[in-house]
């Protein structure tokens, strides 16, 4: 520790006081504090309070004063693609970090407190969905761990945050309705009586394939030759289909979307009957076509284009739209839908939960109870309604 006197240019003296502080716990450079005082006592004070200050909070002040929120999450970023995540779950957390962006980009990380960062999730909720807030607020969450954990800040101020809940109307109850996010069995029966009235190529095996299997349309898309058993009626799932610009020749396999999304999938003999049907025309196809086509994409994707390639997600959404125009079903419906109608088909069918959670690759268990209760709830109201139809004249001798 060193302690002179100096002179301002104000022309007064102060003396100033120099020490080692411990080393920048975010660079590991050294770090010395300088601090002045009207007299040596009072400078030292300064001094020996900083240092006492650094090493309980490990945090730099005049380090951290230089970063702002958007260099902290570009880190973040970096060190978070590390992990292995999907392309797609990445693309996601850039545009939930650009929106924090838009609201504190360049603010210095140590100024955001609780309070700021709950002002900024308030004014960004009000024209987002509320799980679009979550996952926004899940990444803000991450970035500050990131911090915390590197000493840019001393506490996390996504803490305790609240995402704004907005009180729903009696329209919005209904709207919000469980049954609205599967397939009754008797809008399955209209919709897939509709594929085969209208259906184009493919409709019929894509859209069977995903009510009976509870699939997600990324793995139908990937889906080649060698995941068809057709020994033991089994699909396997082992990868999904990324095509972030819909270009059919620009897209990825990529790992499931979880790890308990890599599955075997049991089928019914007709859906396997069919798809094999498929393959079969397939390598007929390709036998005839492969020399004729000069970019021929020879993959053996079980629904693929003239030229070999896999179809992209977003072609079933448009065939699945075309063919709700053609029936009476008024739900919003995409496909992800058949993944619910296949819990409620599972339900029906008395399958046991953790049956059903293994074909359908670990869905969110929220959803899938509030599916399988809702229908078995039914079936339970049905069967008591079929009981009174049957014996009802036994039980009207109640009241005499």
């Amino acid at each position: 520790m060193k302690l002179k006197k100096v002179t301002l240019k104000s022309g007064q003296t102060r003396w100033e006081c120099v020490a080692d502080g411990p080393r920048n716990p975010a660079t590991g450079k050294r770090n010395q504090i300088t601090r002045r005082g009207k007299t040596q006592k009072e400078a030292k004070n300064k001094v020996l309070q900083e240092i006492r200050s650094l090493e309980e909070t490990q945090v730099d002040k005049k380090y951290t004063r230089k970063m702002t929120f958007d260099e902290v999450a570009t880190k973040w970023l970096e060190v978070y693609e590390l992990t292995g995540k999907k392309k797609n779950t990445m693309r996601i957390r850039k545009q939930e970090v650009s929106v924090l962006n838009e609201q504190i980009a360049k603010m210095p990380i140590e100024k955001i407190t609780h309070a700021v960062y709950q002002e900024v999730i308030r004014v960004i909720s009000k024209d987002r969905a509320r799980t679009t807030v979550q996952g926004i607020n899940t990444t803000g969450n991450m970035i500050f761990k990131y911090a915390k954990r590197n000493n840019l800040i001393k506490d996390n101020p996504a803490t305790d945050v609240v995402i704004p809940k907005e009180r729903k109307t009696v329209e919005q109850i209904k709207e919000s309705n469980i049954e609205e996010k599967y397939l009754e069995h008797d809008e399955l029966e209209k919709f897939l009586a509709a594929v085969l009235d209208y259906g184009l190529r493919y409709d019929k095996e894509r859209f069977y394939t995903l009510a009976f299997s509870g699939m997600r349309s990324g793995e139908l898309c990937a889906l080649q030759k060698s995941d068809l058993n057709f020994e033991d009626n089994i699909i396997s799932i082992t990868k999904t289909l990324y095509n972030e610009k819909n270009n059919m020749k620009e897209y990825e396999l990529t790992p499931p979307k979880t790890d308990g999304s890599i599955r075997d999938i049991e089928m019914e003999q007709p859906i396997m009957d069919m798809l094999k049907k498929v393959v079969r025309e397939n390598d007929e196809h390709k036998m005839q076509y492969r020399t004729l086509i000069e970019d021929f994409h020879d993959k053996d994707f079980v629904f693929s284009r003239g030229n070999g390639y896999p179809f992209v997600t977003k072609t079933i959404l448009i065939r699945m739209n075309r063919i709700l125009d053609k029936t009476s079903i008024k739900k919003h419906a995409t496909p992800h839908i058949f993944r619910h109608t296949y819990i409620s088909m599972a339900a029906e069918a008395k399958i046991d939960i953790a049956t059903v959670m293994k074909k359908v690759g670990h869905e969110d268990i929220e959803t899938t109870m509030r599916i399988y209760t809702h229908v078995t709830n039914k079936m339970k109201k049905d069967a008591s309604e079929q009981i009174s139809n049957l014996y009802g004249n036994i039980l009207e001798k109640i009241n005499f």
